[in-house]
């Protein structure tokens, strides 16, 4: 175990810093607050019916603000070293954001939804004959429960892409970086996202939830993926118990299998707990991180790859050598 696992009394921050009160005391609050923020920006939009613009505020303030404080209290400070994946990462999220998910999370289920108004889509979706959706709940009641709902295909989706050979050909660029901060946050093969968001919806839509409700799971997934993949130092306690963090996150790409297959919510642990993949151990995550698949550097590359037999992989990327990876700890 590591030497700096459980912090006592007067504690060193996580990158070996002198004990710092003020950074300590943000690191407990630091998650909550953002989220909180977050969710309550995008509640005035919707109460001024501007839920689009409001949103993208909450989540411009969220990128800066993790932005600074990973370069004033990070998690890991080798992580602040160059990977020179930045141009891939951003090319990654608008690929994936915005040709698949991008409609669904960043402009959201609720920028598309927005410009499908009065629609057959939006018609059925809001009709309250369908699905047994409890459409007389308070808001945030109803948001609840689709973050759980939809949870349970997005945990699925998740680990299908580890366990599934053929899936992880696509997830393997999300884990391929050798750090985390927030760029990583929409870094996907488009085909991974596309499979996330169908599993989810086929959820969320049969039950009949209302497109309101929709937008709003949308922008809950959009504020913790962003605070999953920051490299700021934080401190969580029993948050990690029910929400997906940052800490958690940190196991999830350890090349250690029985550490790295584990953590697969998105948003809420629960089908973690319910499905026995939950892990958070009492020592300190890995700081070296990544995939033992040759991965190549070039987006234009990255997203060809999964499709492509060996042979062709070899021709191109002569350092590539097959491996097989066996995520066997369950």
């Amino acid at each position: 175990m590591a030497s700096d696992t459980i912090l006592k009394k007067k504690p060193k921050g996580i990158t070996g810093h002198k004990y710092h009160p003020v950074k300590y005391v943000l690191s407990w609050v630091l998650w909550p607050a953002f989220f909180v923020i977050c969710m309550a920006i995008t509640a005035y939009g919707f109460s001024v019916d501007q839920h689009l613009i409001y949103f993208n505020v909450a989540y411009l303030f969220l990128i800066v603000s993790l932005f600074l404080l990973e370069k004033w209290m990070p998690h890991e400070r080798e992580w602040l070293n160059p990977d020179g994946q930045n141009i891939a990462s951003i090319l990654h999220t608008l690929s994936s954001k915005g040709t698949v998910q991008g409609f669904l999370v960043f402009g959201g289920t609720i920028g598309l939804l927005d410009y499908l108004d009065d629609t057959p889509f939006v018609i059925w979706a809001d009709n309250p004959s369908h699905g047994i959706w409890p459409d007389t709940w308070p808001m945030w009641a109803q948001v609840s429960l689709a973050v759980v709902a939809a949870e349970f295909g997005l945990y699925w989706a998740h680990r299908a892409g580890h366990e599934i050979p053929f899936f992880w050909r696509f997830h393997a660029i999300h884990h391929s970086v050798t750090k985390l901060w927030f760029l990583n946050t929409g870094r996907f093969h488009f085909i991974d996202s596309l499979i996330s968001i169908l599993l989810a919806m086929m959820i969320l839509l049969p039950l009949g939830a209302p497109v309101e409700v929709m937008k709003w799971m949308s922008a809950v997934t959009a504020f913790i993926g962003m605070l999953t993949h920051c490299n700021v130092e934080m401190r969580f306690g029993i948050i990690s118990w029910i929400f997906n963090t940052p800490g958690l996150h940190r196991w999830h790409h350890s090349m250690d299998l029985k550490e790295g297959d584990k953590n697969y919510g998105e948003n809420v642990m629960i089908w973690d707990h319910i499905f026995r993949s939950y892990y958070d151990a009492d020592y300190r995550p890995p700081v070296d991180i990544g995939i033992k698949e040759y991965m190549p550097k070039q987006f234009s590359k990255q997203i060809i790859w999964p499709f492509l037999p060996d042979k062709v992989k070899q021709k191109l990327e002569p350092d590539f050598q097959p491996i097989s990876v066996i995520h066997e700890n369950k």
